[in-house]
């Protein structure tokens, strides 16, 4: 049984990864907008994979995982495994490279936040974590949030209805790989699934493998640099903090923490980029700090047995020193 200090410490580590995980997500927007000026959408994906799973492996092996320390890779697992790399590293990754070349970053931003959502219905559907209304008024507190942000900063709205489509799938892909990802978490390590999702996905983009090494020739230092951060940070560090976090709370809950990346991302771009953020974007920022602190503020905790039984028999004997009274 878990004491109430280690559970205290269990949350607080849970949290802290989840904090390490946006902010590098949200550092990727500035990366990719820097890299896809040399790379392709799929080559950008590829290569970004194959940096993470190589950097996860070297860590996979110096830690000697065999099993991931918990269970064994049966069939299902290695499923749900599958089923993640090919959706949230594969296709989420390339639809998303494919999305920022067609709308702005604030429209991008706005619609791919309806994935946390997608994570919502789908882990109370599937996962059977139901739907807590702190859960669904955090997320929708949250959304209004980013679509604040993704109106203010965008130029051209969602008139590129191509481009408006890959975010939908992006959405789609990022929800549905959460999804299988949290039950194979039961199994194996966090950084064991990182590592083999992030493998599959390299795999399933093998597609474009041609057009990396042909568009790597003639990329600059600094495309290529940023290839590299892609892979090691968001990629490699910022999926296993997730799935380390994810281990410690329900799905939709550490889908509704992804509401903190619109806010850091435009941040970053002002500090990196220099883009000025719009005046909009403060208070767009502080909806979705407020809807995460909604969704995952625990709910109160039930009082025990011991407490209860003493409550009521306190309550019993007022009422009866009340009756005696009259």
């Amino acid at each position: 049984m878990v004491s109430g200090h280690g559970a205290l410490s269990e949350r607080a580590g849970a949290l802290g990864a989840a904090l390490i995980a946006v902010t590098l997500w949200a550092s990727a927007f500035v990366g990719i907008r820097s890299a896809d000026r040399h790379l392709s959408p799929g080559a950008l994906a590829l290569g970004r994979l194959l940096v993470g799973s190589a950097a996860l492996a070297i860590v996979v092996l110096l830690r000697r995982e065999r099993n991931g320390g918990r269970g064994s890779l049966d069939r299902r697992t290695a499923a749900q495994i599958a089923l993640c790399g090919v959706l949230w590293f594969g296709v989420y990754n390339v639809a998303l490279n494919a999305a920022e070349r067609r709308v702005d970053a604030g429209t991008a931003a706005m619609l791919v936040n309806v994935g946390p959502i997608l994570i919502a219905v789908l882990a109370g559907a599937v996962l059977r974590e139901g739907f807590p209304p702190r859960l669904v008024v955090g997320c929708l507190i949250s959304f209004a949030g980013a679509a604040v942000i993704g109106l203010a900063s965008s130029r051209q709205g969602v008139r590129e209805s191509w481009g408006a489509l890959l975010c939908l799938l992006a959405a789609l892909a990022y929800a549905g790989g959460v999804v299988a990802q949290k039950p194979a978490l039961r199994d194996l390590s966090a950084l064991r699934v990182t590592w083999l999702a992030c493998t599959v996905g390299a795999i399933s983009c093998l597609f474009y493998a041609p057009a990396l090494v042909h568009q790597l020739a003639h990329a600059s230092g600094s495309a290529i640099a940023w290839t590299v951060y892609l892979g090691v940070a968001p990629t490699a560090i910022g999926f296993a903090a997730w799935a380390y976090a994810l281990a410690q709370t329900t799905a939709g809950r550490m889908g509704s923490t992804t509401y903190l990346v619109p806010p850091l991302a435009v941040l970053l771009g002002w500090l990196l980029l220099g883009e000025v953020p719009p005046a909009l974007a403060l208070p767009g920022g502080l909806l979705c700090l407020c809807g995460v602190a909604v969704a995952r503020r625990a709910p109160a905790r039930p009082r025990s047995g011991r407490q209860s039984i003493a409550e009521s028999a306190r309550l019993r004997s007022k009422a009866h020193r009340s009756r005696r009274s009259q």
